[in-house]
């Protein structure tokens, strides 16, 4: 009678994972798809904008354009992220498809003429778009749409890093401060590998970053101690300032949106503020590599911080970080995890200086802590240090997320997250 029992229950998994694959399936292949074409775009115009720096002169009136996109045709989906995950919690009018081109087209304008931001944001949209554009044509119900949403978060991070267990994991953490949502642990798994294949088979390649050190076996006295305990030590010390510019960065882009709501009356005036802002910091700073996404500079990057000497500053990091709450915080439109990726591995190349610590490390520490802290999902950061990085290091990678994640508060840049497990008891 018990194997019975336990045959049909198996049955009942198996037919559960085949369902769930044929729902989820088509999800992938469109976000993919779109993820792919996003990306491409994004490259033209980074470089169209490299080559011709005075488009900046224009971000003014983009952001005068993007704010009338959203007064047409958004209404909710001006929310964006927030949405998505405010839907997930308690259902209500959906997710509405328009996000998907709003938020592409809106975000290549932000880019094209300057802004400072990021493209997670997009896929994610895009991701959660199309989810809930499937699940209302397959007349799914509320707690399926709200898995297949979760599907479509995970397939748009998934492709757009090229990270596949990052973004599975990251859609289950990062609802809710201190819980993980396991009822859509295998869609979302499905989901972000498949999307990852589809945008990688039109051709898109991933910006790739190494981390060259080498931990010495022989560098503790104690011989069942495998790790360098100094450096696991300066690593600790490194996670709390990435908790804390995490959390720095947090509490900025909400009061410079709360701010400009309040102080500036014509709401598409906000955007060309911004945009203005934005200029004459690029004139105070001297350069233009703050702008865009900062993978690629002419000498400040992420791709440089790794290289000890490269042109990174001690500020770099703070400067990155202003334009990117400026622009979000202002009405343009994107992503804020690059940025962050930005903040943290030149704040890490600045820590290892002063800690005479290995530079690539830290600054691939600080890529991950710093996200980990400012969106509250140190496992899914921790597992994108191996994906991106390799394992070598994984330990520190953990140690630096975890320790990150503390330190930032009960403050992250999704306002619709919920707190669920405090971080202090």
């Amino acid at each position: 009678m018990k194997q019975t029992k336990s045959l049909l229950e198996q049955l009942s998994v198996a037919n559960q994972l085949l369902r769930w694959t044929v729902l989820v399936t088509p999800v992938a292949i469109i976000v993919g798809s779109l993820v792919a074409l996003f990306l491409w775009l994004l490259d033209v115009v980074t470089d169209l904008r490299m080559e011709h720096e005075w488009l900046i002169f224009g971000l003014p009136l983009a952001g005068i354009l993007i704010y009338w996109l959203y007064r047409i045709g958004g209404n909710d989906a001006e929310k964006g992220n927030n949405l998505i995950m405010e839907e997930i919690h308690q259902p209500g009018g959906g997710v509405p498809a328009r996000m998907a081109p709003l938020v592409l087209v809106t975000t290549i304008i932000t880019h094209l003429f300057g802004g400072s931001a990021g493209r997670e944001g997009t896929a994610v949209q895009i991701g959660g778009s199309m989810a809930g554009l499937i699940g209302k044509k397959l007349g799914l119900s509320a707690p399926d749409i709200r898995i297949l949403l979760m599907a479509g978060i995970a397939a748009g991070f998934g492709a757009v890093f090229g990270t596949p267990l990052t973004g599975a994991v990251f859609a289950l953490e990062v609802l809710a401060i201190g819980v993980m949502r396991y009822e859509a642990l295998i869609p979302c798994l499905i989901a972000a590998v498949f999307a990852d294949i589809v945008c990688s088979s039109w051709g898109i390649k991933h910006t790739h970053y190494h981390i060259l050190y080498k931990t010495d076996p022989f560098v503790n006295w104690l011989p069942f101690v495998h790790q360098d305990l100094w450096l696991l030590a300066k690593v600790i010390a490194g996670g709390v300032c990435f908790g804390l510019s995490s959390l720095l960065f947090s509490k900025l882009i909400h009061n410079i949106k709360h701010n400009a709501k309040a102080y500036i009356k014509v709401p598409w005036m906000i955007p060309v503020a911004g945009g203005v802002v934005i200029i004459l910091l690029s004139y105070v700073a001297g350069t233009t590599d703050y702008l865009g996404l900062g993978v690629h500079g002419k000498s400040i990057s992420i791709l440089a911080a790794f290289d000890p000497g490269s042109g990174i500053n001690d500020w770099s990091w703070l400067w990155k970080l202003v334009f990117t709450a400026i622009t979000l915080g202002m009405g343009f439109k994107g992503g804020e995890v690059t940025p962050l990726f930005f903040i943290g591995a030149t704040l890490g190349h600045t820590l290892a200086l002063l800690f005479n610590a290995p530079v690539d490390l830290f600054a691939g520490l600080g890529f991950i802590a710093v996200f980990a802290g400012a969106t509250n999902t140190p496992i899914a950061c921790t597992l994108m240090g191996a994906e991106l990085f390799g394992t070598d290091h994984i330990l520190y990678f953990a140690v630096a997320c975890f320790t990150a994640y503390y330190f930032s508060g009960h403050t992250g840049i999704y306002g619709a997250q919920r707190l669920e497990v405090k971080k202090l008891r």
